[in-house]
């Protein structure tokens, strides 16, 4: 007698369950069905420049906490003056050896990033000052100037730029920048 009303108990039950996952589904494709969850299912985020009612600013874009550093960014302590670019060819040093990995991963970037405006010589005549696209003439990076210029110096002109050229420094990976150098002074001043 227990047995049959388990029996009896349980097939109500799978029928319970059959109906609930029918009447669950909608018919239309396009209709996810029921909502069950609304709070996962309609978000309640703000946009990133949207107003925001939750902070004194009413700005939903907040600033990041003080003294923290993004992740893979590296301060540079550096002005862009002369003093500083002197200074930084005094102490900066190129982390990097002249392999041939890595003089192939600097020419790789300078053909991607530099060659426009100072050349695949390196002796300022890229397309964008041959083609008189750009009036005011790149410097040459194989000139005597150059070629005597400490490394550390290179890095801080690429990084904040100098003159005309723009910084490459939000462009440009670190290790980039100076394995660029190494291309620069291996293999286009020789």
């Amino acid at each position: 007698m227990i047995g049959a009303n388990f029996i009896k108990i349980k097939h109500i039950g799978m029928i319970a369950l059959i109906a609930l996952s029918l009447l669950s589904c909608n018919k239309k494709k396009t209709s996810p069905g029921y909502v069950y969850f609304p709070d996962m299912t309609y978000s309640r985020a703000y946009e990133t420049y949207s107003e925001n009612p939750n902070f004194i600013n009413n700005m939903t874009l907040r600033n990041p906490a003080e003294g923290t550093i993004p992740r893979g960014y590296m301060p540079f302590p550096y002005e862009k003056t002369e003093e500083d670019m002197f200074l930084a060819g005094k102490q900066l040093v190129n982390p990097f050896e002249a392999t041939t990995e890595n003089i192939e991963r600097g020419a790789l970037i300078f053909k991607r990033n530099c060659k426009q405006c100072h050349g695949e010589l390196g002796n300022g005549q890229g397309h964008l000052y041959t083609s008189n696209r750009y009036p005011y003439p790149p410097a040459s990076l194989i000139n005597e100037k150059m070629i005597a210029k400490p490394m550390g110096e290179m890095f801080h002109q690429v990084t904040l730029g100098f003159g005309i050229m723009g910084a490459q420094g939000l462009i440009l990976r670190p290790e980039d920048r100076w394995k660029v150098i190494l291309y620069v002074k291996n293999e286009l001043q020789k």
